[in-house]
Parts: structure tokens; C-alpha cells; sequence
């Protein structure tokens, strides 16, 4: 089964260890209870300054696979992992779930559009027997935690800061290349599937969540493709 993890308002300006950074450590952690992370998508929320957020007000999930796993204990150690790490001024929050309902994904969508509470947070969660933890502060960050789980849920939304070995592609990268390092498909804002030639991905590549999967989307310049950054 596919188990999302989402978390947010786990840093403050300054901080080290940003969320993304975090989600990584989160995942490799459960790596080690033999729970295999696939990649950390991030999602964009609303940029409104009326929502307190660090810089950018983005959540950040990790995508789990398991055959079965025990989700209240696989919690317990995302949030050993959060605390260990705790900014004094954040306001983290854990969300952990799968088979992640519409309604869930619907919250995640008025996220984006428009400012939403914790009280209609740790309502749906409830609701929907999602897991949904305050983990310092104001526990803020239940917010983000959720509508992000949505969001990746959907499938249809954010762009992943690690799939597979996509953080090792960078500079020049062909298309092979970038399909081996875990990328789903390389393909063009029209839809056009790119199935061969050269790619300028820059410092990183960040493949758009998009079907479910990791989709890189590019545009022609100069005889080549550029790698695009896509919410």
C-alpha cells in the first residue's frame, strides 16, 4: 500500500534543516524499519502573509511503500525523528495516512485557495481516521500536514524534490539518464512525450507530480530541452 506522510512548520528563518531536508531524514529513517520511501513531493499552499509560515508556505510529503505496516507506530518515529530535530519558534505538524479519502484531497485544494483552520484540520482527521499530530508551538503546522497529504494523494499536484535519484542528476542529462535515475516521463507543458536528446536540468531537477507519478517537464531552447519547474 501507498502510505503518505506530510509535514509542515517544522523550521523558522535561519533554520539549518528546512522541512525538505527533514522529510528526507524522516524517510531514510524509516528506511531503516525496512519501510521504503519512494520520493518527497512538495506543495505549494496559499501565499497569503495573513497565514504565519516560514518563507514560502509549502508543505512537504513523503511517499512510503509497505506491504503492511503499523501506522500508529510508524508515527511514533516520523515524530521522534521531527522532535530530535525541533526549532525552538516552529510550529511542526505530522499527518499519516493512506487510502487517503476525497474529502481529505478537497481540504487540500481550499488550502491553496483560501485560508483554512486547525479546528477544520484535526475535524477531517477525525473524521477520516487520519493520523494528525501538533508537535511543538502552536501545532500549526497540522494545517499544512494534511492539505498536503491531499494534495499528494490526488496525484495531481507539487513537484518532487526527491524520486528515486533524481537529486544526482544536474548540468547536461539525457533523456535516458534522467528516465533511469527514476523520472516517470519527460514531456513537453503541451503533452508531448520527449523520448530521446539532451537535457539542461540546472543545479537539480524537480519532476511535477502528475498521473500519480514524476513527470519532467521541459521546453525547446536552442537544440535542446530545459528542464522546467512545475507546481
Amino acid at each position: 500500500m501507498k502510505i503518505f506522510v506530510g509535514m509542515d512548520d517544522t523550521d523558522v528563518l535561519g533554520s539549518e534543516v528546512g522541512t525538505g531536508q527533514l522529510a528526507r531524514m524522516v524517510m531514510d529513517g524509516l528506511a531503516r524499519d525496512h519501510i521504503i520511501g519512494s520520493g518527497v513531493s512538495r506543495h505549494q499552499l496559499l501565499f497569503d502573509r495573513r497565514i504565519p509560515y516560514t518563507a514560502k508556505n509549502s508543505a512537504n510529503v513523503i511517499h512510503l511503500l509497505a506491504d503492511q505496516v503499523d501506522l500508529p507506530a510508524l508515527a511514533d518515529h516520523a515524530a521522534a525523528i521531527m522532535q530530535a530535530h525541533y526549532q525552538p519558534g516552529s510550529d511542526p505538524g505530522l499527518c499519516v495516512g493512506y487510502e487517503i479519502p476525497a474529502g481529505i484531497a478537497a481540504f487540500g485544494q481550499r488550502a491553496k485557495q483560501e485560508i483554512v483552520t486547525q479546528e477544520e484540520a484535526l475535524a477531517l482527521a477525525r473524521q477520516y481516521y487520519l493520523i494528525l499530530r501538533g508537535l511543538g508551538g502552536t501545532n500549526g503546522g497540522v494545517i499544512g500536514a494534511l492539505a498536503g497529504v491531499g494534495l499528494a494523494s490526488s496525484g495531481e499536484d507539487g513537484r518532487f524534490t526527491l524520486i528515486g535519484r533524481s537529486r544526482d542528476i544536474r548540468g547536461m542529462a539525457s533523456i535516458a539518464d534522467i528516465l533511469g535515475a527514476g523520472v516517470a516521463s519527460v514531456r513537453t507543458v503541451q503533452g508531448e512525450a520527449i523520448a530521446q536528446g539532451e537535457v539542461d536540468c540546472g543545479d537539480k531537477i524537480r519532476p511535477s507530480l502528475r498521473g500519480g507519478q514524476a513527470v519532467l517537464f521541459v521546453e525547446a531552447v536552442n537544440g535542446h530541452w530545459r528542464a522546467l519547474r512545475l507546481d
